[in-house]
């Protein structure tokens, strides 16, 4: 298993679409912070336990990208900072290089970037599992609900 993190909307919502993906294992969802931003309070998101082989790194940042409003560089971006969270030199290369080559699919620039990982605190665990928990309620039906959506049409050959 491998892990990549992260950030970008909010944390119920990434957890969910992470989870719905063949080849991910985990999805811990809660606040990260990065070596980066240490004046800055953690950022929502979720650390993902994934099979390379299965999933490759670059559809899961593909699908990331795609499922927030990743080239929105809005008034909300310390607490739903557009991220991918690294933990080795290498895997924050590879992150680096994938990014550069995914905002070709893009009208407009993308804002996220390569970070590297820090500290997590793991969510109240009434928090966790969100979208599986309470899929009728109205944030999972207007939120996640598209989101998920969006994921079977576009990447229909990763989701379980």
């Amino acid at each position: 298993m491998q892990k990549v993190a992260f950030g970008g909307g909010c944390h119920w919502c990434t957890e969910a679409v992470f989870q719905s993906l063949k080849g991910v294992d985990k999805v811990e969802q809660g606040w990260i912070s990065s070596t980066y931003h240490d004046s800055c309070k953690p950022s929502e998101a979720v650390i993902v336990y994934h099979d390379s082989s299965l999933i490759p790194l670059d559809i899961l940042i593909e699908i990331h990208l795609h499922t927030h409003r990743a080239t929105s560089n809005h008034s909300m971006r310390t607490k739903y900072r557009s991220a991918v969270y690294t933990f080795t030199a290498s895997q924050h290369k590879e992150v680096e290089s994938i990014l550069e080559e995914k905002k070709s699919l893009f009208d407009k620039p993308i804002v996220t970037k390569a970070y590297p990982f820090k500290s997590f605190e793991l969510n109240q665990e009434k928090y966790l599992n969100y979208y599986q928990k309470n899929p009728k309620k109205p944030f999972c039906v207007t939120y996640i609900e598209p989101k998920l959506k969006m994921l079977l049409e576009r990447f229909s050959m990763y989701a379980r």
